[in-house]
């Protein structure tokens, strides 16, 4: 007979099982970061062999491994992928061009195919407070160096509650933005997909586009990143009419068992490349898989469609509760933890904007208690620079005084008006083109400077 941990086990193991076969739960990426401080050197040249040679060196075996462990245990790890030191730092010494800074791009691009990832972040530039020549030269990359790659991301930091908002890159990036999507056009101004601008970014984030290895890190470090939308939609559907307590509760519990499997996926990877453990995100993230979806959750909680008042509250407690349940079940959390709204990534939002219940307003409120911000959200290509630096300015704000991560991943598709719709495939997805307000704010961000930080961030 046995004994009631054994018990125990069988139901954890069943129940796992189960939310894999029917609810498609996985971990949505296990993430090495590797340092490239070592890797500065004088020239491009140089500082790109020591990139390729390191990466190749530490992320041989990451695929594999990750593979190896989905068969083992039969959890499917849905991405492998890799974080470096942001370029702009990396790269101070050796690249005082743009055409540099794209050079080493491409060498990012090429070691990251050799060993098998499916994406590489960390071709970012941190410039909260202010921009050196280095974050300006790899900004002002960004339109070539992403339209000329496959698998690279990037993202840059202009916010902080701690410094403010750096309101000349806040400008400069609407500007990236609307070049990238015009040298990206014939894929549907896909690079921009790839590019995302960030308030009080962390330094362990192992979702893209926005990971990067933080220089406060260890010189290689691995981060999971966990999901199961579809578990917590079903979880909730079979809760019935029960109250909000209860109804806590249940994301509670279900959380705790989604990060279960990340943890048990995080200390077995850690061991076989013997590697450190980092961190386990605990986002709730979506996929274009039909019941693979945020937005589904929120309407399991009661709400008809996504966007509908109740929506803003339904997700802040989803949200915490994600948290709450989640960390409980891990050893160490970190990143963005809680639950991802990405239009194009998720088929419930993609209908609720359909649908008319969603609009780029609504999703902003959201942004105040989710995990990230405006993401994947496509709008018209004649979209001004100006009106796309507006955007970045209010999410930037929200991130600041509220002293949480926030961020913008807008694709102005060329060519492209509201009712049309761009497809990028795979986990990216597809996404109807969003109406923007078309009322100007170019006077407003054509001022210089910066935005002061806000009372509360003085805590010294």
């Amino acid at each position: 007979m046995p004994n009631n941990n054994d018990l125990v086990n069988i139901q954890e193991v069943s129940e796992t099982n189960n939310m894999i076969e029917h609810n498609n739960l996985d971990v949505r990426t296990i993430t090495m970061g590797i340092s490239l401080l070592d890797c500065a050197a004088g020239d491009a040249d140089t500082f790109c062999d020591n990139i390729y040679r390191k990466i190749t060196t530490f992320a041989r075996d990451l695929v594999k491994t990750g593979e190896q462990i989905s068969r083992e245990y039969g959890v499917p790890i849905v991405n492998k992928r890799i974080s470096v030191t942001p370029i702009a730092i990396a790269g101070a010494s050796a690249c005082h061009t743009t055409a540099d800074f794209v050079k080493v791009a491409h060498t990012l691009d090429k070691a990251a195919k050799e060993v098998g990832v499916n994406f590489l972040g960390g071709f970012s530039a941190l410039c909260q407070k202010g921009m050196t020549t280095a974050d300006q030269n790899l900004m002002r990359s960004l339109p070539q160096a992403l339209s000329e790659t496959d698998i690279v991301c990037a993202s840059v930091n202009l916010g902080s509650t701690k410094t403010g908002i750096n309101m000349d890159a806040v400008k400069l990036m609407g500007e990236v933005i609307k070049e990238a999507a015009y040298l990206s056009r014939d894929t549907d101004s896909s690079a921009c997909s790839k590019l995302v601008v960030f308030c009080n970014a962390p330094d362990d984030n192992p979702f893209m586009a926005g990971a990067f290895h933080g220089v406060s890190e260890a010189d290689v470090i691995l981060n999971v990143g966990v999901s199961g939308p579809g578990v917590m939609r079903d979880a909730l559907k079979n809760a019935g009419d029960m109250n909000f307590e209860e109804l806590s509760e249940t994301i509670k519990k279900t959380a705790f068992k989604i990060t279960r499997v990340g943890q048990l996926v995080a200390k077995e990877a850690s061991r076989m490349l013997k590697i450190p453990f980092g961190i386990i995100d605990l986002s709730l993230a979506p996929t274009p898989a039909i019941g693979d979806s945020v937005a589904d959750i929120l309407e399991a909680m009661g709400l008809e469609k996504a966007g509908a008042p109740g929506t803003t509250a339904a997700l802040a407690m989803l949200n915490d509760q994600v948290k709450k349940g989640g960390i409980m079940a891990c050893s160490s959390v970190g990143g963005l933890s809680g639950a991802f709204i990405p239009v194009s990534e998720d088929q419930g939002m993609i209908h609720a904007v359909e649908a008319g219940a969603l609009t780029i307003e609504k999703l902003e409120a959201m942004t105040c208690v989710c995990s990230v911000g405006l993401d994947m959200i496509a709008i018209p290509g004649d979209t001004p620079a100006t009106t796309i630096s507006g955007i970045i300015a209010d999410e930037a704000a929200l991130g600041m005084v509220n002293q949480k991560t926030t961020a913008v991943r807008v694709i102005p598709a060329y060519g492209k008006k509201v009712g049309d719709s761009v497809d990028f495939g795979g986990l990216l997805g597809h996404a109807p083109i969003m109406k923007v307000n078309t009322f100007g704010c170019a006077r407003f961000v054509n001022r210089s400077g910066r935005i002061p930080a806000p009372i509360h961030s003085f805590k010294n």
